[in-house]
């Protein structure tokens, strides 16, 4: 019996002498002072914490973004050493430049006689401002630039004894503008097609025929040119010519896309 509790004791004797080495060195491992080296190999994988990126504003039109990355520090359980953390910045090798520049078209105009060869036309008009060009009966007569078509008359409804003034155009059509302005032609020999308002055309389409229609009836064949600001289509005393139109024939024969000023 003495000799069973004797081991007894030791064996408790044992348990409390490795319970005591054991928070000893629990003790040390806590109280130990950490030693920082950077040249050390990180043990545990580094955590990165990405920032808001910094926007360097510049003269120009270019960004230049900045991030920058903390790496957390870490402890090697085995050399007992911590690393210190590390601050890294990245910045783009290049900056992008990000330019808009607006797109402005230029109206096309052209000369409303095809071909050009066979017309003859005169600076000045008689009591109000258009231009009378002489060609062949039958030549083309063409939109000088793209626009909606306002005003169609396919039939001739001057009577010589009335002289109606809203008339005396005789077949005649007026187109206004993509550039707001109307533009249009009279004493024609037809109107091309099935022409009516509301029509889109483009420059250059094909829009009716020289002729002598309306009171050009007696004289030689020729269109009637007048520009003019829209109103409204049966508003004949406006519709017939505001500005000179000659200087703008001239430099839309030269391909010149001069846009009239009203």
């Amino acid at each position: 019996m003495k000799n069973k509790f004797s081991n007894i004791q030791l064996f408790i004797v044992a348990i409390l002498v490795s319970g005591i080495i054991s928070a000893w060195c629990l003790f040390f491992y806590i109280s130990s002072p950490l030693h920082f080296n950077e040249n050390v190999t990180l043990a545990v994988s580094p955590q990165l914490n990405f920032l808001e990126p910094t926007i360097i504003n510049t003269s120009k039109p270019s960004q230049t973004v900045t991030f920058t990355t903390t790496v957390s520090p870490t402890f090697d359980c085995v050399t007992q050493t911590m690393t210190p953390p590390v601050m890294a910045t990245f910045t783009p090798s290049s900056t992008s430049t990000a330019t808009f520049t607006p797109t402005i078209e230029t109206p096309i105009y052209v000369f409303p006689i095809k071909p050009i060869s066979d017309a003859y036309y005169q600076q000045g008009h008689h009591d109000y401002p258009a231009t009378d060009i002489f060609a062949p009966e039958g030549t083309a007569y063409l939109a000088v630039t793209s626009g909606i078509v306002d005003f169609v008359r396919n039939t001739d409804e001057w009577v010589p004894e009335i002289d109606n003034p809203a008339n005396r155009g005789g077949i005649a059509i007026a187109i206004i503008g993509d550039d707001g302005i109307r533009y249009y032609g009279s004493h024609l020999l037809a109107i091309n097609g099935d022409l009516s308002p509301g029509y889109h055309v483009e420059a250059g389409q094909i829009l009716g025929f020289v002729g002598n229609t309306g009171n050009a009836r007696y004289v030689t064949p020729h269109l009637h040119f007048g520009i003019s600001h829209p109103t409204y289509p049966e508003d004949w005393e406006v519709r017939r010519g505001e500005i000179d139109p000659y200087p703008y024939l001239e430099a839309w024969k030269d391909g010149v896309p001069l846009e009239p000023e009203l």
